[in-house]
């Protein structure tokens, strides 16, 4: 009879968690609430790249800004690492793939991933074109008026045209249902959530009326792409998701569909818009940047507006951080070792000003990027690893369109104003000001 070997797990090793401060949690917690960013810098310049806190919503917490940990997280074992508890299923819906996990979550990333790549986006970008010229086309001239609210609507518009493929009344209903919303969900996104919403004029109850509102109107928007004559021709994003299967052959549930949805036009407008707000911020603070891009504008050319906007992510980044909860007994992450049910956050905006990476992080550089792309683990304003946003690239490519797009049409004036101050809109993070500028329109747009 021969031998049989069986191979036993490795006992977990002793838990060894990093240090933190020795003050309360309500404490912790407000800090946390009131001025997130300034407390994790505060906590960073005391204890180093890895501390503990002990916080509200999130309850025992590593934060974590070291690049190499970041990467060893992110590409972790999603049976011991997965998502982060709570998360922005409590606003967006148990539909929505920020509430998935594991097999589920891969899954679903397959359905999303093909509208938000290659050709489909080549595609989307004369919509991008066409929404920034609608917005711009009353914008004052030689007096300062903020961009954020401009760049907001033209990032709405523009998503929903590209899920929805048309304009019309029904669009009109989001358009007024979804800015409102959006805002009153990431101020509620840091809070916990109460056992009942407290009434209509509550937050709470605030935000389940816009919900009623929006599921409405997306009922009778699946119910009109259903119905299409054309249906199996169309390339908008409802219409791919209808006909998507997984591969078992079962497709999305109209619940799903409609978490989703909410998904791709709450968290891929509002950080898009921000990031292109404080692109204006920050170019017409550096006039040789300024100077660089709109005499690439004329060409074909995108590199150095590329660079750009790669910088603006580092240099006033919109989302400041990445989690996942520990669902193993515990984890090893570097020399610690942390126990089941902590969370994990990367540090975003920590990671995007060290020193050994972005050498004089304070200044704004975008030559940094100029014939080398930034290393893959120390930029990471879309998260990494299985949960990177699917919508990176697609964020990309209208970014770099409505510069383009507006470094064409408009002379933009440069300014020796202070720096506008960072702002809290709840999860993402815009200039305090709204990205002021001042523009004159061409006589000519600058053409290629």
């Amino acid at each position: 009879m021969s031998d049989v070997t069986i191979e036993l797990p490795a006992p977990a090793r002793a838990v060894n968690l990093p240090p933190g401060p020795p003050l309360p949690k309500a404490l912790q917690g407000l800090g946390f609430s009131i001025s997130r960013r300034w407390t994790v810098a505060q906590f960073a310049r005391r204890y180093g790249d890895v501390f503990r806190l002990n916080i509200p919503v999130f309850g025992r917490t590593v934060v974590v800004g070291d690049p190499k940990l970041a990467k060893q997280l992110f590409m972790a074992n999603t049976d011991d690492v997965g998502n982060i508890q709570p998360n922005l299923s409590r606003i967006l819906g148990s539909g929505s793939v920020f509430a998935l996990d594991g097999a589920e979550h891969r899954r679903r990333r397959r359905l999303l991933t093909p509208p938000f790549h290659g050709k489909s986006i080549k595609n989307y970008e004369k919509i991008f074109e066409e929404e920034t010229l609608r917005e711009s086309a009353n914008w004052p001239e030689g007096q300062a008026f903020p961009t954020l609210e401009p760049m907001m609507r033209i990032t709405l518009n523009a998503i929903l045209r590209t899920v929805f493929g048309a304009d019309g009344a029904k669009l009109d209903e989001l358009r007024r249902i979804i800015p409102p919303w959006v805002t009153l969900g990431s101020r509620l996104s840091a809070l916990p959530t109460p056992s009942r919403t407290y009434g209509r004029f509550s937050p709470w109850g605030r935000l389940a009326a816009y919900r009623r509102q929006y599921d409405k109107v997306i009922d009778r928007l699946i119910d009109d792409v259903r119905a299409d004559p054309h249906f199996d021709d169309r390339d908008d994003v409802l219409a791919l998701l209808l006909r998507s299967t997984y591969e078992d052959g079962s497709s999305m549930s109209r619940e799903d569909i409609g978490d989703e949805l909410l998904t791709l036009l709450a968290a891929g407008h509002e950080t898009t818009a921000s990031t292109l707000g404080w692109a204006f911020e920050r170019i017409t603070r550096h006039p040789d940047v300024l100077a660089k891009l709109v005499a690439e504008a004329a060409t074909d050319d995108n590199e150095y507006r590329q660079a750009t906007i790669l910088e603006v992510q580092r240099a006033r980044t919109v989302i400041d951080f990445a989690g996942r909860h520990v669902y193993a007994p515990t984890f090893e992450l570097g020399e610690w070792v942390i126990p089941q049910g902590y969370s994990i956050v990367v540090s975003i905006s920590q990671i995007h000003e060290r020193l050994a990476e972005f050498p004089d992080p304070a200044r704004f550089d975008p030559q940094r990027y100029i014939g080398q792309r930034p290393p893959t683990f120390s930029w990471i304003p879309y998260g990494g690893g299985t949960r990177r946003c699917v919508g990176a690239a697609f964020a990309n490519v209208e970014m770099d369109v409505v510069l383009r797009t507006v470094l064409r049409h408009f002379i933009i004036d440069a300014t020796t104003a202070p720096d506008e101050k960072v702002h809290s809109r709840g999860v993402a993070y815009t200039p305090k000001d709204g990205g002021r500028v001042v523009v004159h329109r061409r006589e000519t747009p600058l053409s290629q």
